[in-house]
């Protein structure tokens, strides 16, 4: 189920503060460490790197404009996929 749309999008506004204090300072480059998955892809976003922890490193992310509307943890995956086991062979 999606939230409200009379409630809006769930943004930190820690994080939101850290990307209009880069802005400022000009250097978009550095990544943003964060813990906020949670958080959605707000068009201020566009350009600057995240660190999105996935319960065991951050995962660095470049956001990009086709990535507004998505959450920050939809881009650090937290499981690992090594494939299925190998057939037994007779």
């Amino acid at each position: 189920m999606s939230r409200s749309s009379k409630k809006g999008p769930f943004v930190d506004l820690k994080l939101l503060a850290k990307v209009e204090q880069q802005k400022e300072a000009g250097n978009s480059r550095q990544p943003i460490k964060t813990w906020s998955r949670a958080c959605t892809v707000v068009p201020d976003f566009i350009g600057h790197v995240f660190a999105v922890h996935n319960g065991k490193a951050h995962i660095q992310v470049q956001i990009t404009d086709n990535m507004i509307g998505h959450k920050l943890g939809e881009f650090a995956q937290t499981r690992n996929y090594r494939g299925h086991g190998a057939g037994k062979k007779k």
